[in-house]
C-alpha cells in the first residue's frame, strides 16, 4: 500500500503509470522521479519495498508541487488575473473561452451545455407567440 502527497497509488498498476494518479504529475515527470528513485519503472505498485516507497515520497514532497498546493497555486494565478482585470481576468470571470476561442458556435462547457440553450431557445419561442397573441 503506497500513499504518496496524500494519495493512495492503485495496487495493480505499474508505478510508472501509478505515479500519474497523482494531480500534478505526468508520463514524464513520473519517469524523471523513478530514475531519481532508482527505482524501476516495470515494477508494480504492490510490490514496491518500504524503503523505495519513502525515497518516492520524499522526491515528491521536496522536488515538486503537487496536489493541493499546485491546485492553490493555479487557483490564486487565476485570481491575480481578475483582480489586475487583465482581458483573460474578464473572461475567466464572465466563464468564457479565455484563449481566443469563437463563441457563436461551440464554446458549450464554458458557456453551458446543449440544454440550456435548448430552453432558452424555448423561452424566447415562448414570449413570442405570447405577443402575437396566438
Amino acid at each position: 500500500m503506497a500513499r504518496i502527497a496524500g494519495v493512495e497509488l492503485p495496487r495493480e498498476r505499474r508505478i510508472d503509470a501509478g505515479l500519474t494518479s497523482i494531480y500534478g504529475i505526468g508520463w514524464t515527470t513520473s519517469k524523471e522521479i523513478l530514475e531519481q528513485a532508482d527505482v524501476a519503472p516495470k515494477t508494480r505498485v504492490n510490490d514496491l519495498t518500504e524503503d523505495e516507497v519513502t525515497r518516492l515520497r520524499n522526491i515528491v514532497e521536496n522536488n515538486h508541487s503537487v496536489e493541493g498546493d499546485l491546485r492553490r497555486e493555479l487557483q490564486m494565478n487565476v485570481k491575480r488575473l481578475m483582480d489586475i482585470g487583465s482581458y483573460r481576468g474578464l473572461r475567466h470571470r464572465r466563464n468564457l473561452p479565455v484563449r481566443g476561442q469563437r463563441t457563436s458556435t461551440n464554446a458549450r462547457t464554458r458557456r453551458g451545455g446543449y440544454k440550456a440553450k435548448r430552453t432558452i431557445a424555448v423561452g424566447r419561442k415562448a414570449k413570442e407567440t405570447a405577443r402575437k397573441g396566438g
